[in-house]
Order: structure tokens, then sequence, then C-alpha cells
């Protein structure tokens, strides 16, 4: 058999080369019906019913009230995906990537991903043209408010805001505490902290430890659950305010977890000045936030810029660098100190600021 030449190897590599980036197109062309058909199965409930067993595609048209074959299609769909698979025609089990859309999973992801691919999620994305174009979010254009706005008029849409914040939140939850030496602060004031969870897991690992969750109504309204259910009620205050006007005093760290990227630079340093005013001179902030590196990695694929876009068509803040960090740290008079990963899967670091001492008669 004669050996293939150096110009059909180079030739086959390259056929194998452009197959995968015509794959790697395609998913991606493809990508928004993978969410919408996610979404669809998780507001049907299809992987609750499934459960840990297995259900044939017509006993969950049935249970469903589901047009018999346009289920079978859907799940066949979410085999491809594999969130299923298909062991028998029409019998279908959920696979480990399956599992966390169901509620009785540990570490699950039900709440994250309904509210993620929920239309108010992504009606906004439909103009991401405009917002590129201008700079400027397009949430408003579609629903007549802001998206905290929105949430605020919906009640029922705020409470699935708060649970998805939660399960995004659960990963750091389990890390941070044992990253960062929290023991050595009296008091940790949670800003923005939602139903605290992240609160509720420092204080747990560090038992003297006290902290003050404050957020808006809306934000902790399933905050005492949570403290009830853990017992911690004892060492935790609820205080309820706009980060946007004050900041409350008694804390000696200031914790923001996935606030400043919620905002634009004025409106974060807004939030940060407050703090800067009550925060002790041996205190510290510290911002929980994916760190966009200089350059994008050109050997992964990371969904930190997808958050990027998401931030800037649905509620106006954005992704940073370590660079962009320091100056809006300096210009709320705090000074960056470290930057620390947190281990995979998490994509946030620990950003450590320590204030930066006010001259006399001088306000920030």
């Amino acid at each position: 058999m004669a050996e293939a030449s150096d110009g059909q190897v180079d030739g086959e590599r390259a056929g194998a080369d452009q197959g995968q980036a015509r794959a790697t197109v395609g998913r991606l062309v493809f990508g928004q019906m993978a969410t919408q058909a996610v979404g669809t199965a998780t507001r049907l409930g299809v992987f609750e019913r499934i459960g840990p067993g297995e259900a044939a595609a017509d006993d969950l048209a049935r249970e469903l009230s589901t047009h018999p074959q346009a289920t079978l299609r859907l799940l066949r769909a979410l085999a491809g995906l594999q969130l299923l698979s298909e062991p028998e025609p029409g019998v279908f089990r959920t696979t480990a990537a399956g599992d966390l859309l169901r509620s009785d999973t540990p570490g699950t992801m039900l709440a994250m991903t309904t509210m993620f691919t929920d239309p108010v999620m992504l009606r906004a994305w439909d103009l991401l043209g405009e917002g590129v174009r201008t700079g400027e979010t397009t949430f408003g254009a579609v629903f007549g408010t802001d998206f905290f706005g929105h949430l605020k008029e919906h009640p029922q849409l705020s409470a699935g805001f708060n649970a998805a914040m939660s399960q995004g939140t659960r990963t750091t939850a389990d890390t941070a505490p044992h990253h960062y030496d929290f023991g050595r602060f009296a008091t940790v004031v949670d800003v923005g902290g939602g139903d605290g969870t992240l609160l509720s897991a420092i204080l747990r690992a560090h038992p003297g430890v006290r902290g003050i969750l404050y957020d808006t109504a809306e934000g902790l309204a399933q905050a005492a659950r949570r403290f009830e259910d853990d017992g911690l009620t004892d060492r935790v205050a609820l205080r309820t305010g706009d980060f946007f006007t004050s900041a409350p005093e008694g804390g000696d760290l200031y914790l923001l977890k996935s606030i400043i990227h919620d905002w634009d630079d004025e409106r974060c340093a807004a939030i940060l000045r407050h703090i800067r005013k009550v925060v002790p001179d041996h205190g510290a902030v510290l911002i929980v936030e994916p760190v966009l590196p200089p350059t994008v990695p050109a050997d992964q694929q990371n969904n930190v810029y997808l958050s990027d876009l998401n931030m800037l068509v649905n509620v106006g803040g954005r992704e940073r660098t370590a660079e962009d960090f320091t100056a809006l740290l300096a210009a709320s008079g705090f000074t960056l100190r470290t930057v620390t990963p947190l281990p995979s899967p998490n994509i946030f670091q620990l950003i450590e600021a320590t204030p930066d001492p006010i001259a006399p008669g001088s306000r920030l």
C-alpha cells in the first residue's frame, strides 16, 4: 500500500479542521433553538416528570396534556442535546446534565435555567444590534421600564429571579468561605445579598462572625426563611434599603457579590462611595465577580463574554478587567489589594480593596 503524501496528509488535516469549524458555527447558529427547547421543557416540567427513573413519551404526553408526537420530538431534541437518553424507542431517562434540571437533585440548576430561558430575559437580545450600535440597554425599549423595575412589578418573576441568583451563588458559597479569611472581621455586610445564600455559608464556616444582609424588600423576600432554616437568625440582621442612596453602618467587611457587573461605572462608584463613608479604616470591601483577562483566551470557551452582552442588553452593566476594577475602586476611595481566583468550575474571583485615607474636610 502506497504511503500518503505530505500533501494528502495536509489536505486531510485541513478537511478535519474545516469540519470542526463548520460544526462550531452550526452549534452556535442552532444555539437559540436549543435554549428554547430547554426552556420549554423546564416550564412544562419534563425533567421533574421523568424523575430518577424512566418514562415513555406517550405517558409523558398524557401527564403534561401535550400532543404525543410533538412531545416525542421535543424529548428527542433534548436527547440530542445530551439532557436525556433514549434507551429504547420512545422511552427516556435523564442524563447527569438533565438531572440538574430537576428540583430534587443536589446542586440543581432548575430555577436558574427557568429564569435565563424566560422570554423576559431573552426578548431584549432581539435588539442586540441596536445595543451594540448605541451602547445602551435595550430592555427598556421592549418592556417600557428597567429590568429591576420590571421585577418589582411582577412578584412571581422576582421570586424566580431570587431563586436563580441563589442557585447561581451556591458554587461560590461552597468555596469562598474557605479561600478568604472572613474570620478576621467582626461583621460582614452583604450588600445586595438577596436571600443570603453566600452570607449564610460565610457565617456557618466562621462561627465568630456576625452578618448584616442589606437589600431591597423584594430582594430580601426569601432571606428570613434562609437564616431560620440555617439556624443563624441570632447572628444576622436584615436591613432594607437602596445601595444607591446609602450603606448600613456596623460592618468591617462589605461584600458585593454579582452587584458591580449590573451597573455602569457611575452607579458602581455611587455604591462604593456610600460604603466608603461607613467602612472603618481597618475594614475592607470584597467584590465577587468574574475578572476578564486583558485578551480573550484562545484555548477555551468562556461564557463570561456572553454574560457581558447580557449585562448590555438587560441591565446596563458590564463585566470588567482587573484594570477596570482598579480604576473604579480608586475613583471611589479604595485601593485594590488582591485578586484571588476561586477554584474551577467557579468563574468568580475575590477582589479585595481597602479604604484610602480621607483628607480632613474632603468628601467622596
